[in-house]
């Protein structure tokens, strides 16, 4: 292999600078080859000789850097349009959810149904002991027909008084005190039909129904428990239908309200708790009117099919609003550092040195960053291997595309 230019030159100056450093022969010798003012040209000639061999060495390692650059991927930044995709801890509640509570005192006679089971409006639920309430129906419409015969009577004295009176034996006074007796009388029919019909209510909440079709959910109570007024013997839930509820903060409000002017209903998607995706769409119905003080955000009620009854009332998920966004930057994060709590890539001039740039960071997507500002479109930012690198090095790039980076 032929020796190359730098090597051949390298050689002479070496070679040259052996000769001029020695001073020919011994001393005891009868000539001197170099006299004190030779000696003043041959020190010169070897600073310029050795600098002439520093500027060989110098060039033959630029040369080496040159060819021994590292390789980096460089993605050069666009703007593109997107779907901004996020997700908010909601709480699943069943759009009908009652709980069935004792309106009367009494013991828990039986239980007709089971835990979890699905029953139809109007299906028995429970009985409670009714000796007591049947009592009292029977004291009251036994009141109810004293009081209508004890008006019987009254009205006939009210008639006979009037006779008395047309024919001048007693006075008129008489009959108005008979008439007063009679209005007293039917007051008390009215008092005694009211107590009927409340003795009749009473016993009729003995018998428990269910208000719709639904699911039951704990039955906390057992046979034979005595049952006090108020008291919960389970929860009827109507899941066909559920609701969603999610707190958004003031910043995503607008920014979804902005994002879905014109739209009634936006379409929102349910993870479940298990991050599987929920099959069935929602509708955002509702958005609350006031803000919470304490935590900025304010709540919104999402409406999902159930068909499958999947959806438990008391379930959590998390619901995924989602918001189209033209002229976005996306930025990968692999090629975002952080210093100082600031977020940094590293970008190409036009020599391929890379600069160290600070940016700010706005909504963030699965792997990437929609850039805020401190970036432009065209910047070429180092994708992979940012740790390495510092302000002024020089790399060799190696261009690739967003898509690239999302196929992986």
């Amino acid at each position: 292999m032929q020796p190359s230019t730098a090597d051949n030159h390298l050689f002479a100056c070496r070679l040259m600078l052996y000769v001029f450093q020695h001073d020919g022969p011994p001393a005891s010798g009868p000539v001197k080859l170099f006299t004190p003012i030779m000696r003043t040209y041959r020190n010169i000639y070897i600073l310029a000789i050795s600098a002439a061999l520093g500027g060989c060495i110098t060039k033959g390692e630029n040369v080496n850097n040159e060819s021994t650059l590292n390789t980096y991927p460089v993605l050069q930044l666009s703007l593109c349009d997107t779907v901004l995709h996020k997700n908010y801890v909601a709480d699943i509640e069943a759009v009908r959810n009652v709980e069935i509570r004792a309106r009367v005192n009494g013991f828990l006679n039986k239980i007709y149904v089971d835990e979890g089971q699905h029953v139809q409006q109007g299906q028995l639920l429970f009985t409670l002991n009714d000796e007591e309430y049947r009592s009292e129906l029977a004291k009251a419409k036994a009141a109810l027909s004293s009081a209508i015969a004890e008006a019987k009577g009254a009205q006939l004295e009210v008639e006979r008084v009037q006779l008395l009176v047309e024919k001048k034996v007693i006075a008129k006074s008489e009959l108005e005190v008979a008439k007063a007796r009679l209005a007293a009388v039917d007051a008390r029919i009215d008092e005694a039909r009211s107590s009927e019909a409340n003795a009749a209510t009473r016993l009729s909440y003995t018998i428990i129904r269910a208000p719709f079709d639904g699911y039951i959910d704990r039955i906390p109570s057992k046979s034979g428990s005595l049952i006090g007024e108020g008291a919960l013997l389970t929860s009827v839930s109507d899941i066909k239908e559920v609701y969603a509820y999610f707190n958004v903060s003031e910043t995503e409000y607008l920014q979804h309200t902005r994002a879905n002017k014109g739209q009634e209903h936006p379409v929102v998607h349910l993870v479940l708790a298990d991050g599987s995706d929920y099959p069935y769409t929602g509708k955002v119905e509702t958005i609350e009117s006031e803000f919470e003080e304490t935590t900025g955000s304010i709540a919104f009620r999402a409406r999902f099919p159930n068909p499958q009854s999947l959806l438990k009332h008391g379930a959590s998920g998390k619901v995924q609003l989602s918001n189209e966004m033209s002229d976005a930057m996306l930025l990968p994060q692999k090629a975002v550092f952080e210093m100082q709590d600031k977020n940094y890539v590293f970008i190409l001039d036009k020599s391929n040195q890379v600069k160290m740039k600070n940016f700010v960071p706005g909504a963030r997507l699965a792997n990437c960053y929609i850039v805020q500002s401190g970036l432009s479109a065209g910047d070429r930012v180092v994708y992979e291997g940012v740790r390495n690198l510092r302000d002024g090095m020089k790399i060799n790039p190696a261009a690739i595309t967003l898509d690239s980076i999302k196929a992986l």
